[in-house]
């Protein structure tokens, strides 16, 4: 939209910003000032950015009053808060904005979010409208005025302990599938703090679209949202792994490796795991490394 210059940096296995990169891009651009965007929740993996390390490597390469930092938490934004281990998102710190999105682990039933920023920012971009009386800072000029109140019937719906109940319950039922996908076979990962579990990619595109599972490359990923239950995961467990009995029965397609995507110690392929078994699959599958 402002076509500004954009520098990818690297991320680390968990999905995080590689800060030893992100240091590196910094000190071969030291002219420009930095616009940050900092993730609380990747897309794929659920992995959460080290603000805290961004800060500091921001002031270790000089760049200390010159960068802005934008802190995505379109579905953990809302989470973090209630997980004593999780790191503060804060505006003590020198952060510019946070979002969330209202339509993902609050429940709205229609796309929404929230931008919270400093008032001298708003300021600079907002405008007087006269035939409203009042003052307008969106991009498009307009809102959808059923988000507010989506937003607040559902914070005062649930409350503080609604919504603390329902962040535990995602994390100990994200535990619980990668858990059992494992048990059976599956290459499973799972990050601290997040409900986003993430998998090897099942072979068959018709598994895919009956499950309308999220892929990208060799890895699925499945997010353990308040709606999904201990019997919807261990049905779709037991159907992942009646289908793996079927693709990697006969050892001409090898069950793949997705190290590379998630660690060695998270992979059960061959090369991987020499001895690996399913229980509800009814396959045993013993590939020796080279």
């Amino acid at each position: 939209m402002y076509r500004v210059k954009c520098v990818k940096v690297d991320a680390l296995l968990s999905g995080e910003i590689s800060c030893a990169d992100f240091e590196s891009k910094l000190l071969h651009n030291p002219g420009s000032p930095a616009i940050v965007n900092v993730n609380i929740g990747t897309t794929v993996k659920g992995a959460i950015d080290d603000l805290d390390g961004i800060i500091a490597t921001l002031q270790k390469c000089g760049f200390a009053g010159r960068f802005y930092i934008h802190c995505d938490g379109a579905l953990a934004g809302l989470m973090m808060p209630f997980i004593k281990q999780a790191p503060k998102v804060t505006f003590q710190k020198p952060i510019g904005s946070v979002s969330v999105s209202g339509n993902k682990f609050i429940g709205c039933p229609v796309p929404c979010g929230v931008a919270i920023t400093r008032r001298e920012h708003v300021n600079v971009l907002s405008t007087d409208i006269e035939y409203l009386s009042s003052r307008d800072a969106t991009i498009m000029g307009s809102r959808n005025g059923h988000a507010p109140i989506f937003l607040w019937y559902t914070l005062n719906n649930k409350g503080y302990r609604g919504i603390r109940k329902e962040v535990q319950k995602c994390l100990r039922n994200a535990h619980y599938l990668v858990h059992h996908l494992r048990e059976v076979g599956v290459s499973a990962f799972l990050n601290p703090l997040s409900n986003t579990v993430v998998f090897e990619r099942p072979r068959d595109e018709a598994f895919v679209y009956k499950w309308q599972l999220a892929c990208e490359e060799n890895i699925a990923h499945v997010v353990v949202m308040p709606s999904v239950t201990i019997e919807k995961m261990t049905s779709f467990v037991k159907d992942l792994a009646s289908n793996r009995a079927d693709w990697y029965q006969d050892g001409s397609v090898l069950v793949p490796c997705i190290a590379k995507d998630i660690g060695r110690e998270n992979c059960l392929c061959g090369l991987h795991n020499n001895k690996m078994s399913t229980k509800n699959g009814g396959v045993r599958i013993s590939i020796e490394a080279p």
